[in-house]
Parts: C-alpha cells; sequence; structure tokens
C-alpha cells in the first residue's frame, strides 16, 4: 500500500491524495533542514519589521509587476519584428538579426544594463529610470522570444506548406491558415515560461537605482541590519510571481501537446 502512495510511473496521472501527502512530507524535510540550519549558526528570524516597511515593500512588488508586464509586451513585438527579419530576403535585415541576437545571448544582461543606461541612454535622453528599465529588459527579452519563434517556426512540418501551396492557397492565405495556428499553439506555453523569466531579469535593474522589489530589499536590509530575513521574503514574493506561471505554463504545455 505504501509503494502505491510514494511510486509511480511518468504515464500514470497522480491522485490529489498522493499528491498532497508526498508535498507535506517534502516540505517538512525542507523545513526541518532550513531550521536545523539556523540552529546551528544561531540565527533567529524575525519578520517584524515587514509591518513597518509594507508600503515600501508593496510599491516595490508593483514596481516589479508593472516593469514586467510592460516588458513582457514590448519586448513580444520585438521578438515578433526580429523574427520577421530573421526571414526577410534583404540581406542586411537578417544579418541585423543575427548580429541582435548573438549579441544580447552572448553577453550578460549586467553589461548591458550599464551598455545601455550610462552611454546610449544618455546619448538619447532618457533620464526616466522605469523607461529605461523596460526599454532595456525588452531589447534583453526580444532575442530570446525571437529564436522561440523561430524554433517554433522550424518545427512545422514543411510539406503542410507544399500541400497549402498544391490545393491553391495564397501565402497570405497559407500564413493565416497553417503557419500562423501552429505558431502560437507552439509558442504560447514558452512564451509564458518566458515571462518568468523577465520578472526574475527585472531585479538587476536595481544597479541603476530603479526601485523595484529586489532594490527595495537592500534598501530596507542597509536600515535594519536583517539580510536574511529581507532576502527570505525577497525570494517569497518573487515566488508569488512565478510559481503561477510556471503552472500556467506547464498546463499549457500539457494541453497543446495532446492537441498535436
Amino acid at each position: 500500500m505504501l509503494r502505491g502512495v510514494f511510486f509511480s510511473t511518468e504515464k500514470e496521472r497522480d491522485s490529489l491524495g498522493k499528491i498532497i501527502v508526498n508535498i507535506v512530507i517534502l516540505i517538512g524535510v525542507i523545513g526541518i533542514g532550513i531550521y536545523y540550519s539556523l540552529k546551528k549558526i544561531g540565527l533567529e528570524l524575525d519578520f517584524s519589521f515587514v509591518k513597518q516597511f509594507q508600503g515600501r515593500i508593496l510599491d516595490g512588488f508593483l514596481l516589479t509587476f508593472y516593469i514586467s508586464i510592460s516588458s513582457f509586451v514590448l519586448s513580444s513585438l520585438i521578438g515578433v519584428i526580429v523574427f520577421l527579419f530573421q526571414r526577410s530576403n534583404l540581406i542586411i535585415l537578417r544579418y541585423f538579426s543575427l548580429l541582435y541576437v548573438k549579441f544580447i545571448r552572448g553577453t550578460p544582461l549586467i553589461m548591458q544594463i550599464y551598455l545601455f543606461f550610462y552611454i546610449i541612454g544618455t546619448a538619447w535622453g532618457i533620464d526616466n529610470r522605469f523607461v529605461a528599465g523596460v526599454l532595456i529588459l525588452s531589447i534583453f527579452e526580444g532575442a530570446y522570444i525571437a529564436e522561440i519563434l523561430r524554433g517554433s517556426f522550424e518545427s512545422i512540418d514543411k510539406n503542410q506548406i507544399e500541400i497549402a501551396r498544391a490545393i491553391g492557397y495564397t501565402k497570405k492565405q497559407t500564413i493565416k491558415f497553417v503557419i500562423l495556428p501552429q505558431l502560437i499553439v507552439q509558442t504560447i506555453p514558452a512564451l509564458t515560461g518566458q515571462f518568468a523569466s523577465i520578472i526574475k531579469d527585472s531585479s538587476l535593474l536595481s544597479i541603476i537605482a530603479i526601485i523595484e522589489l529586489t532594490q527595495t530589499m537592500r534598501e530596507i536590509s542597509s536600515l535594519n541590519f536583517k539580510l536574511f530575513e529581507c532576502y527570505i521574503l525577497l525570494g517569497v514574493l518573487y515566488l508569488v510571481f512565478t510559481l503561477p506561471l510556471s503552472y500556467i505554463s506547464e498546463k499549457l504545455e500539457r494541453r497543446f501537446k495532446y492537441e498535436n
């Protein structure tokens, strides 16, 4: 009977009871491990500061949300444009998209933040740090979204395009009725996962003094010297963002995989 609670094959669907039992045990083991570690170093966590700084924490939380949403919309647009450039007959556009993707994916985000904010942003008079942060994050994430689109497009069976042409579809109809539906189906789960990455990457914008969640917690920890508590709370708040997205991404992936 115990084997039935703790073992299942990959193809079996676990019952709700099995899931709850295993998750409770897992959380208990992790909790005991953390508690033992804290006791061993003599650290007692104190989160009483949360009430005092709740307004600032909420402001940082909301700013991270606004930056992430704005960056996701703009980076999706950039990703689509770069993907179209990759398919363009104009050589200069293809090479532009190639260089853009290689540069963004081959260099760390922290270097790009300094480059775009202090050199390009200053040169073009972008003073608003929120706007600068959204632009920087969007340019960075746009390269990854373009690659997601490229991968999804290349996974479409080319015979379908040939068949569409053979039965008389125009290029526009082939895109509308054959390519686009499959591209959307295969891209949506990956885009949901990419949104979670945008939320996490937004924490690096704190280096240009954008008072988002990470910078807020950094400032609070410098006031109350509760470094561990602040960063543990920071991790929990980011999980509030990312866990639902991971769940939605997995659900979409399973659903579209089944439909395919």
